[in-house]
């Protein structure tokens, strides 16, 4: 077969096109750079033709990616050193202004996130970032989606993933758990203890009504004490007797405190 130069040109032209033949994929976007300027829309996915040395691309992953913030030193506002870290979620949603206004728009993104995370939780008390981080999360996240717009990422969430807290604060934490605890039992004794008493106040108002349910109370007691088998010798004293007792005795006790006087 003789290669004639219209063969070798078609064969050239044929290599030419073939290389030019790109395929993205579905999570992938080309900016096509011609000439040095970029074209305003991105390409993909599928087949694209990028036709060489005239067009350079790039390819920008729309896929989530998740950074992990290194941990950072942290003063909050009540003067406890605390090391944080956090774990940030983020995607490309605009490839062109990713490449063009940013040269790497994760390692800016992770920038963001360390300086946001020591500015905010700076200014917090302690218990506020135990207690309420969900909602500190939320305003780191703003925080740095702000930021991150104008190059076309999204930042879709941030958790604060660690914090590490000094020993000695470790141990006051404890002790304070400690005495809260202890304080809730105190309360809830002291509450049991009212509640009998506020009973037994208003069984003895029940009793007062009926003198006799107080002499069957004391039968009932008795027999309570009989079922035992023990040694104990009970005697029996009506209570009548004791009333009985209790009234011819009182008036002589006054009249000689009246006679010392």
């Amino acid at each position: 077969m003789e290669f004639t130069p219209a063969l070798v040109a078609l064969l050239i032209v044929a290599l030419y096109l073939i290389n030019s033949v790109k395929i993205l994929k579905e999570y992938e976007r080309a900016v096509v750079f011609r000439l040095g300027r970029v074209r305003h829309n991105s390409k993909g996915p599928g087949i694209i033709l990028v036709f060489r040395p005239l067009d350079q691309i790039v390819r920008v992953s729309l896929r989530q990616e998740a950074l992990e913030v290194p941990s950072q030193d942290v003063i909050t506002r009540d003067n406890v050193t605390l090391k944080v870290n956090a774990v940030l979620m983020l995607r490309v949603v605009d490839p062109v202004l990713a490449v063009v206004e940013v040269s790497n728009y994760v390692y800016q993104t992770l920038q963001f996130a360390q300086t946001t995370l020591r500015s905010v939780l700076g200014e917090v008390d302690l218990d506020e970032l135990l207690a309420h981080r969900d909602k500190l999360n939320l305003r780191i996240q703003t925080i740095i989606d702000g930021h991150t717009s104008p190059f076309g990422v999204k930042v879709i969430s941030v958790e604060v993933k660690q914090v590490d807290m000094p020993e000695n604060m470790l141990r006051a934490m404890a002790k304070q758990a400690e005495a809260e605890r202890e304080r809730r039992s105190k309360i809830i004794h002291a509450e049991g203890e009212f509640n009998a008493a506020q009973k037994l106040v208003e069984a003895a108002g029940l009793l007062a009504t009926q003198p006799m349910s107080l002499q069957l109370r004391y039968l009932q007691t008795l027999t309570e004490i009989g079922v035992e088998k023990n040694t104990t010798i009970v005697f029996p004293l009506p209570i009548e007797l004791m009333n009985l007792i209790n009234r011819t005795v009182a008036p002589v006790a006054q009249s000689r405190e009246d006679e010392l006087r």
